[in-house]
């Protein structure tokens, strides 16, 4: 694939021979396309934080992780359902009418997209987490154990501090 060099945007900067690139022949419409997809099929911690607290969100959460990982924590009010189980027991657990978003360990972990893929094979309305539960809790987001419930204060470089992620809290702004 070769790429032509984008025009920087005025007071970008780069580091030297760093140029910021577009794949030849990419237009307008495919990045589009591209985004909007991704909008589409993907959603965030804070997104599915600000829809649990309604109360109401218009899907079931699944945590596609493990037993062992399942125990450590997972999000308040999440179906565990792991990934290679979803064939024999998505049509027990999930109503196919009922939107899910699934979630696995974080950015570096592929297993939510292949849940995703899995629930979409069979019929489901679905979308991800991105940033997983890893996102979740360095947002600081309540996490549920078999001993209760608790948050870690937010992580700084993932979520505005000042006011605790558990209860209504200052969004990114983006």
């Amino acid at each position: 694939m070769s790429f032509l060099p984008l025009a920087a945007a005025p007071g970008a900067r780069h580091a030297p021979g760093m140029t910021t690139t577009t794949p030849q022949g990419a237009s307008r419409d495919a990045a589009v396309a591209h985004f909007a997809a991704r909008l589409r099929f993907e959603t965030d911690p804070s997104d599915v934080a600000a829809a649990l607290r309604g109360g109401a969100p218009g899907f079931v959460l699944v945590d596609s992780r493990g037993e062992e990982a399942w125990r450590q924590g997972r999000v308040p009010g999440a179906v565990h359902l792991p990934t290679g189980e979803i064939p024999a027991r998505a049509a027990k657990l999930l109503d196919p009418a009922v939107p899910v978003v699934t979630y696995c360990w974080g950015p570096g972990c592929n297993g939510a997209t292949r849940a995703a893929l899995a629930l979409a094979r069979l019929g489901h309305e679905v979308r991800e987490m991105i940033g997983g539960f890893e996102y979740w809790v360095r947002e600081g987001f309540p996490v549920a154990t078999d001993a209760g419930t608790s948050a870690r204060p937010a992580d700084p470089l993932t979520a505005p501090v000042g006011t605790p992620r558990g209860g209504a809290a200052p969004a990114c702004g983006c």
